[in-house]
């Protein structure tokens, strides 16, 4: 077995200190295979880069920090079963929360029972955090039902009011995140599993921009093919406004792929998937003008703090390109962010007790904020962010450009409307 001693450690950059100490332990359960795997690998890469980072600085509270990362298949068992040993055999100090809502929900539960702080990268639909569970955090915008708040942002405050589109098609994935933003947009009302009304949200987004809804569909969550005809039914709506809200960017390759076959020529179309590289080399030049919302943009000079130390989006980004070989994109920023949040409340509480540290990320307010690459945070007390509207983004020329909200940040770029013939 090979062995690396204290000064060979200490040669290398690591603090002799920290690894000596007991080290820190951190679960957390993935999705790296599966229907979830392409997030799930990128998540993968956020926390380890992060927890990388920061043992290279010596650790937290003078301990190295061992990060213990399972594959839960995109299966919601395995993650449950995973979160259980993370914490009753394993011995966990903290967890990091999982990809996607439909396993976000479940183990929200096991976290709760076990009084662990559960900080959530990728989970947005407002059921989980209706709960009442304590220490849950969300370190994205807001709960997806709200994302419609920014879609009528842009057409209220970035298109003419004679190029404004005035008939929607609304299709979507039957999957826990998709239809929270749909539960949004059409104006539905939020129930728990047990049928209890959580929130009535008409008359939705779209009826409040006085948008005619002419066409909806859901497919099935897993196993749908039918893209053609799907797209056929799109078009033959007359819509020209297009909502796409898939569970996957590869679902939402193959729907854009389906309207360029068939000629649907909105003035808008906008996904809920599609910030990934892997949707640009899925389509070319068929993503232009493709609106999308997002929780990241490599332009956003948001500053957080890593090691006790400022560490902007800019760094964040440098340092994924050095260790990897390529740019990231918000999938790996997610759960980095996720991971300077937990350092910071390490550091504040003083502590890895799970109380202590959720008693502090409690305490954060706008003006002493969680400090990220995704900017900073404070929470409600259900867990949800405070003030955070949600970024959109347009493919234009093949780069991915930040376009809402205006004002905030340089480098935004004009909306292309409408958009271009495929």
């Amino acid at each position: 077995m090979k062995t690396i001693t204290l000064c060979a450690m200490a040669a290398l950059g690591f603090s002799v200190a920290a690894q000596a100490a007991d080290p820190i332990k951190i679960g957390a359960s993935l999705p790296l295979t599966g229907n979830f795997s392409v997030s799930g690998a990128k998540h993968e890469k956020g926390y380890q880069l992060c927890v990388d980072m920061i043992n290279e600085k010596g650790g937290v509270l003078g301990r190295p920090l061992d990060l213990i990362i399972s594959d839960n298949r995109s299966d919601i068992g395995t993650a449950l079963s995973q979160y259980e040993r993370f914490i009753n055999v394993d011995n966990v100090d903290l967890v990091f929360g999982t990809f996607s809502s439909k396993l976000t929900f479940p183990i929200s539960a096991v976290l709760a029972k076990n009084g662990m702080v559960h900080p959530v990268p990728a989970g947005g639909a407002l059921r989980i955090y209706t709960q009442g569970h304590k220490n849950l955090f969300y370190f994205q915008q807001d709960a997806a039902e709200y994302v419609g708040s920014s879609v009528l942002g842009v057409l209220e405050e970035l298109i003419p009011e004679g190029d404004m589109p005035s008939k929607v098609a609304l299709v979507h994935a039957d999957d826990f995140f998709a239809n929270a933003i749909a539960a949004g947009l059409l104006g539905e009302k939020v129930t728990d599993p047990g049928g209890g009304e959580i929130a009535d949200l008409a008359p939705g987004y779209l009826k409040d921009a006085g948008l005619e809804i002419v066409y909806t569909e859901k497919w099935p969550e897993e196993g749908f093919s039918d893209w053609l005809n799907l797209a056929n039914s799109i078009k033959n709506s007359g819509a020209d406004m297009i909502v796409g809200l898939t569970a996957s960017a590869e679902e939402a390759v193959q729907l854009t792929r389906a309207l360029k076959t068939v000629r649907a020529e909105p003035k808008l179309l906008y996904l809920s998937q599609g910030t990934q590289a892997e949707f640009h080399e899925g389509l070319g030049d068929a993503t232009e003008g493709l609106l999308i919302h997002t929780s990241w943009h490599e332009a956003v000079p948001f500053v957080g703090k890593l090691a006790g130390e400022d560490f902007s989006n800019q760094d964040f980004q440098a340092a994924f390109k050095e260790k990897f070989g390529n740019a990231p994109d918000e999938d790996s920023a997610i759960p980095f962010a996720v991971c300077q949040g937990m350092e910071q409340a390490m550091l504040g509480a003083g502590s890895t007790d799970n109380a202590e540290m959720g008693e502090w990320l409690y305490d954060r307010t706008k003006e002493d904020p969680v400090r990220t690459v995704l900017g900073p945070f404070s929470w409600g007390e259900e867990g949800l962010p405070v003030d955070r509207p949600f970024l959109m983004a347009q493919w234009q020329n093949g780069e991915l450009k930040f376009v809402y909200p205006k004002g905030e940040f340089d480098g935004v770029a004009d909306l292309i409307h409408p958009k271009p013939n495929w």
